[in-house]
């Protein structure tokens, strides 16, 4: 008597590579998608750290120093995330003064006070907040091209 394999031609694949066990058989496959053991994904929300309201005493305060691009060679600096106790005017004199440029301190309703200063001014406000005591190095995060 011939079996199904062997009557139709059909060559099963196995299980182990190529060691040979039993046939993947019709009736070890799921036949609901309820026996299907599929975990489903949760959604994953990147920001959320960052968005968290009840942040404790671990998480980490980061200023943002970033660089925008104006018309032609021209750029903004924008410095954001500084703690709210420092005067942003007498930081922002300092910055000026230092640098030889301009600059202008902006009130954003998302953001809050916003330093923007003109040039591609990210190294050194960056050494400039650092050596100022304003702000840890490892609590800078430098953005742009």
């Amino acid at each position: 008597m011939l079996n199904f394999f062997q009557w139709s031609g059909f060559t099963p694949k196995f299980r182990s590579g190529g060691k040979k066990l039993s046939p993947i058989l019709l009736s070890d496959q799921p036949r609901f998608m309820s026996e299907l053991d599929i975990q489903v994904p949760i959604p994953f929300d990147p920001f959320a750290e960052g968005n968290a309201e009840d942040s404790g005493a671990g998480s980490k305060e980061y200023v943002h120093i970033r660089v925008q691009q104006r018309n032609g060679r021209k750029s903004l600096t924008t410095v954001q995330g500084l703690k709210k106790e420092f005067s942003y005017n007498k930081i922002l004199k300092d910055l000026k003064k230092e640098f030889c440029c301009n600059g202008t301190v902006v009130q954003d309703p998302e953001l809050g006070k916003v330093i923007q200063l003109q040039g591609d001014q990210r190294k050194n406000v960056s050494s400039f907040l650092i050596q100022a005591g304003i702000v840890k190095k490892e609590n800078i995060k430098i953005h742009g091209f």
